[in-house]
């Protein structure tokens, strides 16, 4: 279908002269159209327009940019809009913007540089566009519109197959296993991953139509997740995101990587509850062991999710942690809620937060202390003075092992949050 959408991409740079590009409706990149030289009068080299060119090579666009264009009202558009460049946030040439729509439902936006080319496009009122070329445009960009919704269609149904399949009642993962084997073919035996993305805003209000499943090379089937099956930023219950990736070869977790990482650039990678006190929380994402076949598909997830929380607990790990890169937490995040250990309670306190830092570091880098005071950039006698009060109020013998593993497990758990499996 990719093939199918650069086509009409072509088709309306080939009608407006001008190179066309195709993002779905989180500004992700489907398609772009390069204009032929020979199709111009104007011997001048094209002007190179940033926010085109990062969104070719990153295939998404800035959240800078996504609000300047949403602000002039493009997810509700039902004719080509004419957008004024914003230098300050990275707009340095004006669009026109084609929405995609179908059934009075925005799926994308066709996107034109308004580089003074297009300057006698007549786009005309609320009622359609007068201009010939135009109006021949929009007829494609609604051909568009009905391959985004079809697809859109076919990916929510592989998605409520994938739902039942990691979360369902036993009786109906069988069901959801031959659905989902059947429907994606070759694909279903592997090498499969599973990615977790914490957390993700599912679509609501004006998005109903949008659950914001997304639409990228590599994913075989996604779906949102919500309540217990997907832990929030230090274990909050919320809403994540479950997208099953195909993998070139079982030893190479590469693919799943780079399509968490592009999930993570999606405005969808938030969580709600914010507000000018409460900024969202960041979004983090975990990557399972490589399967072979759909049989594995829970205990697949369960590896993504405490990946994904792993990296919220720790930035080092972050933004995109692999299961098999987590060491401790592989444990932890398996046990269920349990409260902090009660001698090493008085370190947790908000009031201690540098001493049990500093504890965590020390047990971090297997006692040298050497390590530990280059890691947090102090001196040798101002970590040791620390560590005294670590057994001060811990009452630990940080030479002892069993009391140098009860603190470190203790310390780990606390900042993975209170979230069980």
């Amino acid at each position: 279908m990719r093939d199918d959408y650069q086509q009409l991409v072509d088709e309306i740079t080939a009608v407006l002269r001008a190179p066309a590009t195709l993002e779905n409706r989180d500004f992700a990149l489907i398609a772009f159209g390069a204009q032929d030289s020979e199709d111009s009068d104007d011997t001048a080299e094209p002007a190179l327009d940033p926010v085109r060119t990062r969104s070719i090579l990153q295939r998404r666009s800035t959240a800078a940019v996504r609000a300047w264009f949403e602000a002039f009202g493009i997810a509700r558009a039902q004719a080509p809009l004419r957008i004024p460049p914003d230098p300050a946030a990275g707009v340095f040439m004006g669009r026109i913007c084609l929405p995609v729509r179908h059934r009075g439902v925005v799926h994308g936006y066709v996107w034109l540089l308004d580089d003074g080319h297009l300057a006698d496009l007549e786009l005309g009122g609320p009622a359609g566009a007068r201009d010939p070329r135009l109006v021949r445009a929009m007829e494609t960009a609604d051909r568009i519109g009905a391959l985004l919704a079809t697809e859109a269609r076919a990916g929510e149904e592989l998605g409520e197959l994938l739902r039942d399949a990691l979360t369902g009642p036993p009786a109906g993962r069988d069901a959801a296993r031959s659905g989902l084997r059947t429907a994606l073919r070759g694909a279903a035996d592997g090498p499969l991953a599973l990615v977790a993305v914490v957390p993700w805003t599912p679509g609501t209000g004006e998005d109903a139509d949008h659950p914001g499943l997304p639409h990228l090379p590599g994913i075989v089937a996604a779906c949102a997740l919500l309540g217990d099956a997907a832990a929030g930023a230090a274990g909050a219950p919320g809403a994540g995101l479950a997208a099953l990736v195909r993998l070139r070869a079982a030893s190479a977790l590469d693919p799943a990587r780079a399509t968490a990482e592009q999930l993570l650039r999606s405005p969808r990678a938030t969580a709600g509850g914010r507000g000018p006190r409460r900024p969202a929380p960041r979004a983090a994402a975990g990557v399972s062991a490589p399967r072979r076949g759909l049989e594995d598909l829970p205990a697949a997830w369960q590896e993504a999710l405490a990946a994904a929380r792993a990296a919220h607990a720790d930035t080092h790990l972050g933004p995109v942690a692999e299961w098999s890169a987590i060491g401790p937490y592989r444990l932890l995040a398996a046990l269920p809620a349990l409260p902090p250990d009660a001698a090493v309670r008085p370190l947790l306190e908000p009031a201690h937060v540098e001493l049990a830092r500093t504890a965590e570091t020390f047990l971090d880098c297997a006692g040298q202390a050497g390590r530990t005071a280059q890691r947090l950039g102090i001196h040798r006698q101002t970590l040791y003075y620390r560590l005294s009060r670590v057994r001060q109020l811990t009452g630990l013998d940080l030479d002892a092992g069993e009391d140098r593993l009860l603190l470190h497990m203790t310390l780990k758990a606390a900042r993975l949050g209170p979230q069980g499996r």
